[in-house]
C-alpha cells in the first residue's frame, strides 16, 4: 500500500474519534495489543537516541520493501512509535525517504503532546528515515555496474 492510501486508511480509521485525547488512546490500546519486542531485539543498536523514554526500533528490508517494529517502556510512547512504524511499514525505501506524511500530524495528536515527547517522537520517525536511506544506498552499491 502506497503511503498516501496508507494515510487516507489510518485517518478513516482514527480519525472519526472527535478527540485528540480518544484517538492516542485508541493508539495505545492499538500497541497494547501488538507483541512486544524480544528482549534479543531490544538491543543499545536498536535504541532511538533523543528519547527521554528507552524506545527501541527495528527495521528490516525484505524484497525491497522496509519493515518496522517498535516498542518502548512508556505505553503512550509504545503507541505513538508503533502507529509511526506501522504507518511506514511495508513501504519502499525511496517512498520513505521522499515521504513528508506525519501519521502523528494527521491525527491532530502532536498539539497534545509535551515538547520532549514531540522531539522523541521525531527521533523516531528520523530513524524510520534513516533505515530507508540506508537501504537505498546499500541497494545502489550492490546494483550491478
Amino acid at each position: 500500500m502506497r503511503l498516501a492510501a496508507r494515510a487516507n486508511s489510518l485517518t478513516e480509521e482514527l480519525l472519526h474519534l472527535p478527540d485528540p485525547q480518544e484517538r492516542l488512546a485508541a493508539a495505545v490500546d492499538r500497541a497494547r495489543r501488538a507483541p512486544k519486542l524480544p528482549p534479543e531485539d531490544r538491543l543499545p543498536a536498536a535504541r532511538v537516541p533523543g528519547c527521554s523514554s528507552s524506545v527501541w526500533l527495528r527495521g528490516e528490508l525484505r524484497d525491497g520493501r522496509c519493515y518496522f517494529r517498535a516498542d518502548a517502556d512508556s505505553p503512550v510512547v509504545r503507541g505513538l512509535a508503533s502507529l509511526l512504524a506501522d504507518f511506514f511499514d511495508g513501504a519502499r525505501p525511496s517512498e520513505i525517504v521522499a515521504s513528508q506524511a506525519d501519521p502523528l500530524e494527521l491525527l491532530d495528536l502532536k498539539r497534545s503532546l509535551t515538547p520532549t515527547r514531540r522531539h522523541g517522537l521525531a527521533a523516531v520517525r528520523a530513524a524510520i528515515q534513516e533505515f530507508a536511506r540506508t537501504s537505498l544506498i546499500n541497494a545502489d552499491d550492490a546494483a550491478p555496474s
